[in-house]
């Protein structure tokens, strides 16, 4: 079995040398700012994801490399168009891509990219790739879906609970769930743990993004790689907020309403006054607990995958991994 370190080191390869084999096509101008994004790093969440569940399957993992890339270009496709959609100046502590280059070259890249995800996606020789690429449709159809409501939130003060966790299952969840039963799939795997690891997918997922939405408001800039209070800055109808406003007595969701129609303000004052209020009501402890009631369904998932224990270990330590950065 491969570790996960070896699997990012493995990816880590292949995105640079596919990286320098774009900036070898024209025109430059268009495939520079792939690249960039390709080569911002980050910890290759999905590529690996993919490539250890068609480890459990396999004992070489190259054949799956194409279909690991296409994951990592297709997420990266959607961080280039949420951060022009969000405003965001830093993206894993570096400049975003609309921000160093223009809007427009990010648009148009992120186009690219989506379309070069599918052109490796297809260099796969698996029996199954038919099935892989009608997965991969269906994900990417969903993630446009779940960017969507993201959007609607925007316009809505009355959105809840349950909607916005369909809305994150969609627009996050669904890519890691998607990662490993393609991987599966690709593997030859059977449909019945396919589906269970789809399923460990959309529940690691889910806990996850909640503990992104935590790290937004709680966490360190310095290791979460974005700002902080990004989402209260932008009144993002997140987990924390949707909460707030439920819980929040009528002093306090006046203040709250007061901060979100604001048109003008200083920024850490708004973080800091937002930040107030969840500390007030215990929101971060919600949030925690919710972040911890899908993380243990997530692993309930994969201790139902009629697997030796040892060979879903690196799974199990790579999803441990994942929910640990906000201790």
């Amino acid at each position: 079995m491969y570790s996960v370190e070896e699997l990012q080191k493995i990816i880590e390869a292949e995105i640079i040398s596919r990286s320098k084999q774009l900036l070898e096509q024209n025109p430059v101008e268009l495939y520079e700012p792939i690249s960039y994004s390709l080569e911002m790093g980050g910890k290759r969440l999905r590529p690996v994801l993919l490539l250890l569940a068609y480890n459990l399957f396999s004992e070489d993992v190259i054949p799956a490399v194409p279909a690991a890339l296409a994951i990592e270009v297709f997420h990266n496709f959607t961080l280039l168009h949420d951060d022009i959609m969000d405003k965001a100046d830093v993206r894993r502590n570096r400049q975003t891509v609309h921000v160093k280059f223009s809007e427009n070259s990010a648009i148009l890249s992120g186009d690219a990219m989506a379309f070069q995800s599918y052109k490796y996606l297809v260099e796969c020789k698996s029996k199954r790739l038919v099935e892989a690429l009608e997965l991969f449709t269906k994900t990417a159809i969903e993630v446009c879906e779940g960017q969507q409501f993201d959007m609607d939130f925007e316009n809505r003060m009355d959105v809840t609970v349950d909607e916005y966790l369909e809305m994150i299952r969609l627009k996050t969840a669904v890519l890691l769930a998607c990662s490993l039963k393609a991987g599966a799939v690709l593997a030859n795997a059977s449909a019945e743990v396919a589906n269970q690891l789809y399923e460990f997918g959309i529940n690691l997922g889910l806990s996850f993004q909640l503990q992104d939405d935590l790290l937004d408001t709680f966490g360190d800039q310095k290791t979460f790689g974005k700002k902080i209070g990004g989402d209260i800055l932008a009144n993002k109808k997140t987990f924390l907020l949707i909460n707030a406003l439920e819980n929040a007595s009528e002093a306090q969701n006046t203040e709250l309403l007061n901060w979100i129609e604001k048109s003008v303000f200083h920024p850490d004052e708004k973080i800091e006054a937002v930040t107030g209020i969840y500390k007030q009501l215990g929101i971060k402890q919600l949030a925690e607990e919710k972040v911890d009631f899908y993380f243990k369904k997530a692993v309930a998932c994969l201790e139902a995958v009629q697997l030796e224990d040892v060979i879903k270990q690196p799974l199990r330590e790579l999803a441990n991994k994942m929910l640990i950065r906000r201790h």
